[in-house]
C-alpha cells in the first residue's frame, strides 16, 4: 500500500483549525474583546447580547479607538500593536499581544467594527470576513472608542456550533467572565445585558474591588470578605485580594483569580485554600476568593494556552505556600469571633427533616408537642404586615412606581371573560408532550412538598415574600416563581385558554414603535428605519395569527390589531404597559420554524410578560394578587424544577429547632 501524500492546506481550513483553538464560545471571544477595551484605556464597557452570543454579540467602549489607516489589517493573524519581536514576550505587561482575537473571530463570524479615535473628525466603520477587509471604510459619526459587533457565531462551524450548551448556559458564561473582569476592575464601568432586557450585571465608574463584589456576587458575600495582601522582595511577588470569613459558605464556590491582571486557573492554587477551609467550613461547602497576583514579568510564561486561561510561572511551589499561609492568616481570627448562621436551601437530596414535624400536636407517645415543633397553620393569625404597620388593604408607604402612570399611553383595559368556555379537545402534539414531560423529569420533590404545604407569611417588598414550611422559614423570589407558574400554566392548559379582551383593539404598529422608543428595546438608527421595522414585525404577527388564536386565544386581526390575550389565572390580569414589549419579543425572540422551539420560546417570553407584577400596579392591587392569586396557584400547580435549589429563587433565613438549639448555647 502506497504512503499518503502530504498536502499543504488551503489557508482557510488552517485559519479556522486555528480560530477554533482561540474562539471555543462566545464567552471566549469576548474575553478576548474584553480584553482589547481594557488595553485600550476604556473606562466604560457595554456588552449587549442575542440568544447567548450566538446570534449577535456587541461590545462597545470609550477607549483610544483604532487609526483609520490600521483598520485594513486590524483582522490579519498576527498583527498587533504591543508586540515587535519575540525577546518582548519576557516582558509583556498587556492582556493581548498575539494579534489573533480579531482574526480568529473574523474567520468563524460576522465582524463589524464601529471605531474613532480622539484626532480623526468622524468614525469609521469596516467589515471584515475570514481576516479580510470586506467592501470599503465607510465614515460614519461617532463617539471616541470602539464598537464591534460579532454575528452569527460558528455560522460556517456547524459541529462547533451544535456542540455548544443552550444559550441561557452560554450567556451564564459570558456573565461569569464579564462579573470577573468587573471585579478586577473597578476602575471602568461594565454592563451586560440580554438584547431588550435590562442589565443583568452593572458597575458604577471608578467603584472599589469590594463593592463590585457586593453588587455581582450578592450583598451577603460583600459583607463576609476578609482581605488578604503581603509582599514578598525575594520571590518578586505581590498579593491582594478578599476571601470570605469562616462565619460564610457557599454550596459551589467562587473563585477569582488573576495573575499580572490576567484572569487565569491555578488547580494546585485552589486545592490548597480548599485545604484549609475544609477545617473551618461543613463538608460540601465553599468560600468565595478574589486573589491578584503580581509577578515579575519575566518569570511569568503567558503563551502556553490558546486562550491564555493558564500560565506557567517560576517558584511555583513557593509561591503557592506563600498565599496558602497567608489565607490561614487572615481565617484565624475569623474562628474565634465564630457565629451561627442559617444555611441557603438546599441542592441537597434530602434537605428536608419533615417526619415529626409533621405530626399532629400529640406526639406518638401522646405527650404534647414542644414549642420549637409548632407550625403555623393560617396565614390570618398574624401577618407580617403587622410588624410593620402596614394594613392588610395595602395603605402603607407608596413608591412612585406604585401608580401606573406610564399605562395612561395605552387606553384600552383587558377585562375577564364572563362565562368560560368549555374545556375542549386539543389534538395531541408531540413537541407539547415533549416539553411537559421535561417539566415533569426537571421538577424537584423536595422543593415541591415545600410548595406544596407552603403558609404565606407576608410581603417584604415588589419583589421578595415570606413563606413558611413546617418549622421553617423562607424568603421567596416573587418575579422567577411567577415566571415558572405562567410558563408551566402555558404548556399544561395549552389550547384550552380563555380570553383576556381588550376594551378596544390595539394597533400592533403603535405598540412596535412603543418598544422601538425604549432604550431597553435596544434598537439603534443601525438597526434600520423604525417604520420599516414596525411592518415587518408586524406582518410577521399577522401570519402567525391563525396560530395564536387556535391555540392561546391571543387574537390578532388581519388588518394588524390586538384584540385578546390569554387567560391564564383567575382573578390576575397582566400589565398593559408591558405589551409593547412583549409583542416585539413575540417576533423577535419566537423560534417559529421548529415547533417544539416555537411553542417553547412562545411560552417563555409569554410567561414573562404575565409575571411582572408588582411593578406598575398599586400596592393593594399587588398584594392582594400574590396572597390570594399567585401565591396559592403556585401551591397547587407548580412544579419547582431543581434550579430553584441553587439559583437563590428560595432562601431558608430560619428554622425553629435551630434557633432552639442556638438559644441553648448562649
Amino acid at each position: 500500500m502506497e504512503p499518503g501524500i502530504i498536502r499543504k492546506l488551503d489557508e482557510v481550513v488552517v485559519n479556522r483549525i486555528a480560530a477554533g483553538e482561540i474562539i471555543q464560545r462566545p464567552a471566549n471571544a469576548l474575553k478576548e474583546m474584553m480584553e482589547n477595551s481594557l488595553d485600550a484605556k476604556a473606562t466604560s464597557i457595554q456588552i449587549t447580547v442575542k440568544a447567548g452570543g450566538l446570534r449577535s454579540l456587541q461590545i462597545q467602549d470609550n477607549g483610544t479607538g483604532i487609526r483609520r489607516s490600521d483598520l485594513a489589517i486590524v483582522c490579519e493573524r498576527f498583527t498587533t500593536s504591543k508586540l515587535q519581536s519575540f525577546d518582548d514576550l519576557s516582558s509583556i505587561s498587556t492582556y493581548g499581544f498575539r494579534g489573533e482575537a480579531l482574526a480568529s473571530i473574523s474567520h468563524v463570524a460576522q465582524l463589524t467594527i464601529i471605531t474613532k479615535t480622539r484626532s480623526e473628525k468622524c468614525g469609521f466603520k469596516a467589515c471584515y470576513e475570514d481576516g479580510k477587509l470586506k467592501g470599503d471604510i465607510k465614515p460614519i459619526a461617532g463617539n471616541q472608542g470602539t464598537q464591534i459587533t460579532v454575528d452569527d457565531l460558528f455560522y460556517n462551524v456547524p459541529m462547533r456550533k451544535q456542540a455548544l450548551k443552550t444559550p441561557n448556559e452560554e450567556f451564564q458564561r459570558i456573565s461569569d467572565v464579564v462579573g470577573k473582569y468587573a471585579v478586577h476592575n473597578p476602575q471602568a464601568c461594565f454592563i451586560l445585558k440580554k438584547f431588550g432586557e435590562p442589565a443583568s450585571i452593572r458597575t458604577l465608574p471608578k467603584s472599589t474591588i469590594v463593592q463590585n463584589i457586593g453588587t455581582i456576587y450578592g450583598a451577603a458575600i460583600g459583607k463576609a470578605l476578609v482581605p488578604v495582601a503581603t509582599k514578598d522582595d525575594i520571590l518578586q511577588l505581590s498579593v491582594d485580594g478578599y476571601v470570605t470569613n469562616v462565619n460564610f459558605s457557599l454550596k459551589k464556590g467562587i473563585s477569582l483569580l488573576f495573575i499580572n491582571h490576567r484572569s487565569v486557573e491555578c488547580s494546585a492554587l485552589k486545592k490548597a485554600i480548599d485545604s484549609i477551609y475544609s477545617l473551618y467550613l461543613p463538608k460540601g461547602n465553599a468560600p468565595f476568593v478574589y486573589l491578584s497576583l503580581e509577578l515579575n514579568p519575566q518569570n511569568v510564561d503567558v503563551n502556553v494556552h490558546p486562550t491564555k486561561h493558564e500560565v506557567h510561572f517560576l517558584h511555583e511551589e513557593e509561591i503557592i505556600e506563600k498565599v496558602k499561609l497567608l489565607v490561614e492568616k487572615a481565617l484565624l481570627g475569623g474562628n474565634a469571633a465564630r457565629s451561627y448562621t442559617q444555611a441557603l436551601l438546599p441542592g441537597a437530596n434530602h434537605p428536608l427533616d419533615t417526619t415529626k414535624a409533621n405530626e399532629s400536636m400529640l406526639g406518638g407517645d401522646d405527650k404534647p408537642r414542644l414549642d420549637y415543633k409548632l407550625v403555623r397553620t393560617s396565614h390570618s393569625e398574624q401577618k407580617l404586615e403587622k410588624f410593620f404597620n402596614i394594613s392588610g388593604s395595602g395603605s402603607g408607604v407608596q413608591s412612585k412606581e406604585d401608580e401606573p402612570q406610564d399605562e395612561k399611553a395605552l387606553e384600552p383595559k383587558l377585562t375577564q371573560p364572563s362565562p368560560s368556555r368549555k374545556k375542549k379537545t386539543v389534538r395531541k402534539l408531540f413537541s407539547i408532550h415533549a416539553l411537559r414531560q421535561q417539566v415533569d423529569s426537571d421538577g424537584d420533590d423536595n422543593l415541591r412538598k415545600i410548595f406544596r404545604e407552603l403558609t404565606y407569611v407576608g410581603t417584604i417588598d415588589r419583589d421578595q415574600v415570606l413563606i413558611q414550611y413546617d418549622t421553617k422559614m423562607y424568603l421567596a423570589k416573587t418575579q422567577p416563581l411567577a415566571a415558572e407558574l405562567f410558563y408551566q400554566l402555558l404548556l399544561f392548559n395549552f389550547g384550552n385558554f380563555d380570553r383576556l379582551t381588550l376594551s378596544e383593539p390595539l394597533e400592533l404598529n403603535r405598540l412596535v414603535h412603543l418598544a422601538l422608543a425604549d432604550p431597553n428595546s435596544g434598537y439603534t438608527e443601525e438597526d434600520g428605519p423604525a417604520d420599516e421595522l414596525a411592518d415587518i414585525i408586524v406582518q410577521k404577527l399577522v401570519t402567525k395569527a391563525p396560530l395564536l388564536r387556535e391555540y392561546y386565544n391571543l387574537s390578532i386581526r388581519e388588518d394588524g390589531y390586538l384584540e385578546s390575550l390569554p387567560k391564564l389565572l383567575d382573578n390576575y390580569i397582566p400589565s398593559v404597559v408591558f405589551l409593547p414589549m412583549y409583542i416585539i419579543r413575540l417576533a423577535t425572540e419566537v423560534e417559529w420554524e421548529e415547533e417544539t422551539e416555537c411553542f417553547r420560546t412562545f411560552s417563555r417570553e409569554t410567561a414573562h410578560f404575565f409575571s411582572r407584577i408588582a411593578l406598575t400596579k398599586p400596592t393593594k392591587e399587588y398584594r392582594w394578587e400574590l396572597e390570594h392569586v399567585i401565591y396559592p396557584a403556585v401551591r397547587n400547580q407548580l412544579i419547582p424544577p431543581k434550579e430553584f435549589s441553587k439559583n437563590g429563587c428560595l432562601l431558608q433565613l430560619a428554622s425553629l429547632p435551630e434557633l432552639y438549639r442556638v438559644f441553648e448555647r448562649c
